[in-house]
Order: structure tokens, then sequence, then C-alpha cells
């Protein structure tokens, strides 16, 4: 097709910023047949995607797959798909509205305000026992634990039953990739199977003794009159726990790997906490967590003159629209100071990220407790990237306290 643009490529996943330059010179809207998508790399167009009303994450509240022109996905594959498609994320209005309201309870300002404290005790406790070890890994000692901690918290999943939260989680999240593979989807299945069965067992447990959580909360709610299924209570429970960690994990990977490869910018930032917001919002933009969002033409719309189809699929380029030139001075330079920052990393419209303040608590807090505790962080050694495209990530970020390290200030 004429552009570097292959999500399967190394090259591309290392650095994939100058194969979106190419996609947004060459038009708005660019028809990639490997995985029979419409890419749209534009800032502008990808914000007014997310709010167009004519597209869905779902179709099935309107149409059977066969009216659709879509094949029904494998039986085998049935207990993600169900799993999936009764979490808000992949729900259209009226029941994306129903659950929301329940669930947007716990993520109120204040609800997220009085986590506060928890979430730098805990980022301090992460990094302090980085910091006694010397030095680790920041993503397994540091940026995992952190979130999947806060919404396992939140969610009244009891400290000792959090181990398998994270692999199953990544499991569940592979099969958001492109085009994943049989053995992908086989661990993304058994995943949702054995997480379910963990949370119904919750579930029942929480309606005999209810606690002080969203769990609970929920079944409130469903006891008092708003409907809410076992199975969108379940749903719901995953999805908070994998969007609730996999984008704050990525982010502060992807981060950190930034500011050690800009060190004027670390040395900024260490010199003026005060930055730390401005930084946070800065690292969301300069390397996109999600990369893409997928929603589908439920009823024809034009673009640039382009006539897409009612059952077509869209690929809204989250880290392509982050680095519009139209939008952000010198989008490939990293500026801790930027003011003007309208990223698209926590989407937009409905779909909006009902955990964005969580997570941006999350975030600052995390980087505040480094940048105290371990003033001399440096990077070990060369990370690799997560071979995954939708969520760009690294498989571990090794990093030493002390002078000592490949990059670093």
């Amino acid at each position: 097709m004429g552009t570097t643009f292959d999500p399967w490529s190394p090259e591309f996943l290392a650095d994939p910023y100058p194969a979106y330059a190419e996609l947004r010179a060459r038009g708005r809207v660019i028809r990639y047949e490997p995985t029979d998508q419409w890419l749209v790399p534009h800032h502008a167009d990808v914000s007014a995607l997310l709010r167009d009303r004519r597209l869905g994450r779902t179709y099935q509240h309107r149409f059977s797959h066969e009216e659709f022109g879509r094949t029904a996905p494998p039986a085998e594959h049935e207990p993600f798909h169900t799993l999936n498609d009764h979490g808000m994320l992949d729900l259209e209005p009226p029941d994306h509205t129903r659950i929301r309201r329940l669930v947007s309870k716990a993520f109120t300002p204040r609800t997220v305000e009085r986590l506060r404290g928890y979430v730098h005790g805990l980022a301090d406790s992460l990094v302090g026992g980085l910091v006694a070890a010397g030095g680790g890994d920041l993503l397994a000692d540091v940026a995992e634990p952190l979130p999947v901690a806060v919404i396992a918290e939140l969610l009244g999943i009891p400290e000792a039953d959090r181990g398998p939260l994270r692999p199953w989680s990544a499991d569940i999240c592979g099969m958001y990739e492109l085009n994943p593979s049989p053995e992908v989807a086989a661990r993304a299945v058994r995943a949702s199977v054995e997480f379910s069965e963990y949370l119904r067992g919750l579930i029942a447990a929480r309606r005999a003794a209810p606690g002080d959580d969203l769990i609970s909360a929920l079944i409130a709610a469903h006891d008092e009159g708003d409907r809410l299924t076992e199975q969108e209570m379940i749903s719901t429970a995953v999805l908070l726990l994998n969007a609730g960690h996999e984008a704050t994990v990525n982010a502060t990977t992807n981060g950190w790997l930034a500011l050690f490869e800009h060190p004027d910018q670390l040395a900024l930032l260490r010199a003026d906490l005060t930055l730390i917001p401005t930084a946070v919002e800065e690292l969301l933009r300069y390397d996109t967590p999600l990369q893409l969002f997928e929603r589908w033409v439920l009823d024809d719309i034009e673009l640039a003159g382009t006539t897409i189809p009612r059952g077509a699929e869209l690929a809204l380029l989250f880290g392509s629209a982050n680095h519009d030139e139209t939008v952000f001075d010198t989008p490939t330079t990293l500026d801790l100071t930027r003011k003007d920052n309208p990223h698209i990393s926590f989407s937009a419209g409905t779909h909006y990220c009902i955990g964005a303040a969580l997570a941006r608590l999350e975030l600052g807090a995390s980087m505040r407790s480094l940048l105290t505790l371990a003033p001399t962080l440096t990077l070990a050694s060369d990370p690799a990237r997560k071979p995954g495209f939708v969520m760009r990530g690294l498989e571990e970020l090794r990093v030493t306290v002390g002078g000592d390290g490949v990059r670093g200030c």
C-alpha cells in the first residue's frame, strides 16, 4: 500500500510514529486490506468519529451477524465473547448508559480523592522495595502491582486472591490485537472461563455478606431495582480490571523509557516536581498506550469524499492522532511543559475512559515516588517491546538505583 504501516513488523512496533505521519500525508481514511479495516489517522476525524452515533462498538443491538455481513465468531470462542460482549466498553445505549450510570458512582471525583492517600502510600511502598533491592524490573515491581491493587481494592477482591488477576487480564487482552492467533484465542477463552468462575463465586459471597466495595454496590443496585444481570456484573468487573490497569501499566513503562531516552526532560522533571501533571499528559500523548480503537459502521458514512458502507470497520488510530502536526506543535518532541495538549489517549464521547481521573492519580503517584525515593534511577538494559500493536507496552523495564546504567541521568 505504499507505506510502512505494518502492525506485525518489529521495525514498525519499535517506532510506529513515522508510519503514522505517512498515513496522515496520504489522506483522511485509508483502506487496509490485511485487517479488512479503514484506517483513520487524523486527530479531528478520530475525535469526531468517537462521538458519531452512526458508529458503534457493537452492531448486535441492531443487526444479526448475517444482516451485518459478518461471520459469527467460532463456537469455541463463546466464553470470551460472552464475557466481552456484556461489558460496557462493547455495549451501546441504552445498555451502556444503564451500566455506566451504576459504575460511575465508584469513580466520582470525591471517591477518587478518597483513594489518594492509599495510592500514594502504596506507590511509596513499592518504590521503596525497588530501592532496597538496588533496582529491578520497574514493570513487575511498580507499574503492574500498583493499578492492579487499586482496582482489586475497589472491586473488593481479597488480597490473597489477586495473584491470577494480571495473568488472566493479559490473556484476555490478547484477543484485542489484530487477527489473534488460535493459540492467543485459546488462552483468552481459558482465562475468560476461569475469571468468570472466580467472580461468580465472589458475587455469591458478597450477596451473603456485603462489603464496602463495588461488587457489593452493584448487587445492592440490582436488588433496589436497577437491572444488572449477574453476567453484566462479571463482565463489568473484568472490564474494570483490564481497562483499569492495562493502559496504566503500559503508560508507566512507555513513559519512563521516554524519560530515560530524553535525559534533558528527566532532569527538568527531577528539578521541578510541579511539572508532574503536565508530564503525565505529555507522556500519555508521546507514546500512546492504546494505539487503536475499533468501531463498526452502523449506517453509511462519508469521510473526505469516500463513502464507507454499513458493515465496515474503522480503525481509529489514537497514536497517530496524538502526533497530528495540525494539532500539536512539534509532535515528535517530548515536551513536559506542553500546556495545550488535547491528546485522545482516554478516548472520547460515550466511551470516554470512566477511570481517567484514577489513572492520572496512579501515574502521578508512581512518578512522584520514583522521582523522590529513587532520584538516581537509571535504565539498566535496553527493553524489548511486547509483540502486540494495539496495546503498546514493554516486556520489562530493568532499572538500577545508581549511575551505572546504559542511559539516564
